[in-house]
Formats: structure tokens, C-alpha cells, sequence
């Protein structure tokens, strides 16, 4: 039960869920032919630590304030992912910045000789470690994404004909390269952790912990994937909500916890705040930009959420059984975490809902 500590340590860091990728696709409009587009997508807050976009200082990214950065942002971003093809460098002949509801899209327009495409994201080199780059390339048809990070910041696309399976290795890859994300989402966001600790403190049989995990699950993949696929639209005022609204999701299970002898109606308080924790989900997902890949992008981390969360409860369950075996252990576990779960809860609230603490 070594987790629950934990959550007074980082209680002062967790924040809201942080889009830590920059999305990238690349393609020949004329198979063979010299022009190539490319069209990166990226949060807001992460164009922020790459350059100082926010052109007039209000805190708000307008198109305005790409159009002033339109020189640094060429500097800043282009000059940083090199392009080069059969060994050639690409010659840049075109940019644009625009402003999305919950990202920025960058495009840039190059002329490039025949052959193999290869691109450096050497900008990697300046944002914090866990960044990582994915490339969807559509020069021979889609080739699968590949994922780049700062110790390998180079992608290559080839232009060959692909042999056999290759393109089936190429989207495998990626695949788990998205479930790897989702994994990482979910063992990073200690809010989340701090949900499912609480619904499991009190214990009960295994058909309702599995009733539980299964609500959970289910309400949170209809929210994932009702957002990321656009059929609900999170901006920034929205997203600040939906993380107090987690905030507020973990204040309530630690106070019934701690108030209540019996939870009869757990299940569907779990589904209504499942709800809620996967649009937070959502929010990471929908900064990425991902277009055409989105549903590729959607199942693997997804999947990694899952996983992710299997490995939780699996861990925890077996450890709240042991505890369950000696009532009066039990019931002292159960007020003492639900209130560290509480304290946690409460300060994310007052950090999300008015601004940081301190």
C-alpha cells in the first residue's frame, strides 16, 4: 500500500494532463514528384516552450499572434526538423501557422530530389524528455506512424517499394507505440491512480470490484472516444473544468469512504465519474492533432489505458484483501487513506479550478 504515500509527494505536481507529442505527417501530392508537404500539430503550451509565440502577452494564442511569429516560428520550428531526401537537402519554399480550437497546425511546403525522405527533430533536444514525435508518412500509401524522441530524433521514410509485410510491421510498431503512451498516461496521472485507490479501499467480493472496474472502463472509452473523434469539441475553458471536475470525482469517493457504511449504488456514481475521467483522457489525446490517424491513435492508447489500469488493480487488489482479513486494520486503512486521498483530492481542486497554490 505503498502508493498512497506517494500522493502527499506529488499532490504539488499533478496538474492537469499534459499533451507531451507533437504529431507529424508528411507526404508527395504527385507520387515521385519533387513537391512534399508537411503539416505538424502541437499544443499550444508546447509550441510556448519552443518559442515565445504569444506575440501582444495576453496569455492567449490567436492567429494574430502566428502571423506576427510567422519569422521565428520558421527559425524556431522548420529550421529545427531538417528534411532531406536521397541525401539532398530539402529547399523550403512555403509556411503557414494556424490557430485550431485545441492546437496549432504548422505547414510547410518543400521541394525535395527523388529517393529516400529523412527528417531530424532536432527540437526534441529542447523539450522536456518524455516528448516524442510522431510521423505519419503517405508517400507510398500509408506507411505506418513512427515515433521519434530525443536519443532517436531521426525518422526516414522510404520511397521504395515496399517488400513483403513491411507496411504491416510499420503500423504494428506504431501501434505499440500508442499502447506505450497510454500506459504512461495512465501510470503518470496520479489523479486517476487516486480514483481507483479509493473505489477499492473499501473491498467487497470480486464480482463487485469487477462490476466496478468494468463501469469505469466503459464510461471512460464512450468519453475517450466520443472526443477524439470529434463528436465533442474540449477547448482550453473546457478542459480546465473537466480536471476539477476529476479533482471533485476523487473529493467524493474519499468523503463516502469515509461517511458511509455501505456504497449499494457505487457502480453508477463509477460510471457517471468514468464519464468525467475520460474526457481527461480526451484532452491529452485531442491536443495531438491527429487527423486521418486519429482512430489508429485512439485504440492503441486506449489499449494502453487499460493495460495500464489491469496492472493497478491487480497489484492493489490483492493487497486490499490482506488488509480486509482484520477488520479493525481494514477500517483504520480505510479512514487514514480516504483522508490523504481527500487532501490530495482538495488541493487539485483549488490548483484547477483557481490557478496554482502558493
Amino acid at each position: 500500500m505503498a502508493l498512497p504515500l506517494a500522493l502527499l509527494v506529488v499532490a504539488g505536481s499533478a496538474s492537469a494532463h499534459d499533451a507531451d507529442i507533437l504529431y507529424a505527417q508528411l507526404w508527395r501530392p504527385v507520387a515521385g514528384g519533387p513537391e512534399v508537404h508537411e503539416r505538424i500539430t502541437l499544443t499550444a503550451g508546447t509550441l510556448a516552450l519552443l518559442i515565445p509565440a504569444d506575440a501582444d502577452g495576453d496569455g492567449v494564442l490567436t492567429q494574430a499572434d502566428l502571423d506576427a511569429r510567422a519569422p521565428a516560428l520558421a527559425v524556431g520550428i522548420w529550421d529545427a526538423v531538417p528534411l532531406s531526401a536521397g541525401g539532398q537537402p530539402c529547399t523550403r519554399t512555403h509556411t503557414n501557422a494556424r490557430a485550431r480550437a485545441s492546437f496549432v497546425e504548422l505547414n510547410a511546403t518543400f521541394q525535395c530530389a527523388p529517393g529516400e525522405l529523412r527528417q531530424r527533430f532536432s527540437l526534441l533536444s529542447v523539450l522536456p524528455s518524455q516528448y516524442k514525435v510522431v510521423l505519419g508518412s503517405y508517400v507510398q500509401g500509408e506507411q505506418g506512424q513512427r515515433f521519434a524522441d530525443a536519443s532517436q530524433p531521426t525518422l526516414i521514410v522510404s520511397e521504395g517499394v515496399s517488400g513483403p509485410g513491411q507496411p504491416e510491421r510499420a503500423r504494428a510498431s506504431g501501434l505499440l507505440d500508442w499502447v506505450g503512451l497510454g500506459l504512461v498516461h495512465i501510470f503518470g496521472g496520479i489523479d486517476h491512480l487516486a480514483f481507483l485507490l479509493a473505489l477499492l479501499l473499501v473491498g467487497g467480493s470480486f464480482r463487485r470490484v469487477l462490476l466496478l472496474v468494468t463501469a469505469f472502463t466503459l464510461a471512460h472509452s464512450l468519453t475517450l472516444g466520443a472526443t477524439a473523434l470529434g463528436f465533442i469539441l474540449l477547448d482550453d475553458a473546457r478542459t480546465r473544468w473537466v480536471e476539477a471536475a476529476i479533482a471533485v470525482s476523487i473529493i467524493w469517493v474519499a468523503l463516502e469512504n469515509l461517511v458511509l457504511r455501505e456504497h449499494r449504488h457505487r457502480a453508477l456514481l463509477t460510471f457517471l465519474f468514468g464519464l468525467v475521467h475520460g474526457f481527461g483522457f480526451a484532452s491529452v489525446l485531442g491536443s495531438y492533432g491527429l487527423g486521418d490517424s486519429v482512430v489508429a491513435g485512439l485504440f492503441g492508447f486506449n489499449l494502453g489505458v487499460e493495460l495500464g489500469q489491469a496492472v493497478i488493480v491487480a497489484v492493489l487488489l490483492p493487497l486490499v484483501r490482506i488488509v480486509e482479513r482484520r477488520p479493525v486494520w481494514h477500517h483504520r486503512t480505510v479512514r487514514a487513506l480516504s483522508l490523504l486521498i481527500l487532501a490530495a483530492g482538495g488541493y487539485w481542486l483549488m490548483e484547477r479550478a483557481w490557478g496554482p497554490i502558493g
